[in-house]
């Protein structure tokens, strides 16, 4: 009778987190955008939000908690309940950039994120606003050569994938700007249209509609190849900097310790939903290339690209106290 009853608590323990990942999610849930909204991370967080709130008749609801180029926001899901019920969007700069450059990070992302998948890429572009006298990307570099120090260009935080951008193009092109970081993409670009600063690197779908507007002056893009919604500015690489590709990218995660089960239901979920023909009609009109590579790829790349900018921040000396 006591090994019937050992094998019988086995089974049922075995089956638990089975039927907890079939009857996911049990109430509502919540994604967490670590920025202010209308940027691509918040962007992409409440197409995913409406889709996953269908596909799951639970309500999906977006919070955005900005602030330590996400770090405010990351925090908070790391500490969540591991659930699964609560789920961070988030750009790869809190991932891959804020471990290089912050000494005293709150989270740590291998230790407190589960990977679940990327969610689409977008290049980066480089503005300007129309007041500086600069059309190309030969231009502006010529420009700041010529007024070291005058041009002050603005990023999404300390840390920012816009910062690193713009640290990037300083060192590449032997030039002096100054960093004005703000909290936010959308704070950055309205002081940018309204001339308060004149240069940044932002993803291109927050700054796409301020371009086609005429708000701002697109100089070039940070991706490989153009951008099919701007297809007449050239890249970094094609304008005298060679091998300058820089292209952001976004993803889902969730705290670590949920179960693997959960995990896997979530991975499912958000990889169709980035599937479903609205969800991409709609991300691919704002400027993202839509992904859904899976956990794997997202863990291989936090990895990868951690190297890589710490390359960066190492040459540029940027510290953080």
């Amino acid at each position: 009778m006591t090994r019937v009853r050992v094998i019988l608590v086995a089974f049922l323990l075995g089956g638990a987190t089975p039927a907890l990942a079939q009857t996911f999610p049990t109430h509502g849930v919540t994604i967490v955008s670590p920025y202010q909204a209308g940027g691509t991370s918040d962007i992409i967080a409440r197409a995913l939000a409406q889709k996953l709130g269908e596909n799951w008749a639970q309500p999906v609801v977006v919070e955005n908690r900005p602030g330590a180029n996400g770090a405010i926001g990351v925090q908070a899901v790391a500490r969540a309940a591991a659930d699964g019920h609560t789920l961070l969007a988030v750009a790869s700069s809190a991932l891959t950039l804020n471990p290089t450059i912050f000494p005293n990070l709150a989270y740590d992302v291998g230790r407190d994120l589960a990977p679940i998948t990327r969610t689409g890429q977008v290049p980066n572009v480089l503005v300007v606003h129309p007041s500086v006298p600069a059309k190309t990307f030969a231009e502006l570099i010529a420009l700041a050569k010529s007024e070291p120090g005058k041009l002050s260009y603005a990023s999404q935080g300390v840390g920012s994938n816009g910062h690193l951008n713009g640290e990037m193009f300083k060192m590449r092109a032997g030039i002096d700007l100054v960093h004005v970081p703000y909290k936010g993409s959308a704070p950055a670009v309205t002081d940018l249209v309204g001339g308060q600063v004149q240069v940044m690197f932002d993803n291109l779908p927050s700054v796409l509609e301020q371009i086609r507007a005429g708000n701002l002056r697109a100089i070039a893009v940070t991706s490989a190849t153009r951008s099919p919604l701007l297809p007449d500015v050239p890249t970094i690489a094609q304008s005298g900097l060679p091998d300058f590709d820089t292209s952001a990218w976004f993803a889902v995660l969730t705290a670590k310790n949920t179960p693997e089960a959960v995990r896997a239901t979530l991975e499912k979920a958000v990889v169709a939903a980035l599937s479903d023909p609205d969800v991409r009609a709609r991300l691919s009109a704002a400027g993202v290339d839509v992904l859904g590579d899976g956990a794997a790829v997202l863990a291989d790349k936090i990895q990868s690209d951690t190297a890589m900018w710490k390359g960066v921040v190492d040459a540029a000396k940027i510290k953080v106290e």
